[in-house]
């Protein structure tokens, strides 16, 4: 499980770094954007675009924060 405070220290964080979420079942999410995810006591919606659209999204998805197992900033190689 990860706290909704630690996905909120990545998404308000100064400058602002893409990382990707990964779940216990081996999902990820990455997260290139702080508008694409909104983050709630135990969720996480992560919002989709495609190209056309890059800025309106056209789907989301809810993710558990119970699920989620680690954060990994995009290019690097360690987790929090």
């Amino acid at each position: 499980m990860i706290a909704p405070q630690t996905v909120l220290g990545y998404v308000k964080a100064e400058p602002f770094r893409p990382f990707r979420i990964h779940t216990t079942s081996g999902r990820a999410f990455d997260i290139r954007h702080p508008e694409m995810i909104k983050v709630l006591k135990s969720h996480v919606l992560v919002f989709k675009t495609t190209g056309e659209t890059s800025e309106i999204p056209v789907e989301w998805e809810g993710v558990s924060l119970m699920l989620a197992e680690s954060l990994l900033h995009l290019g690097v190689g360690t987790a929090s």
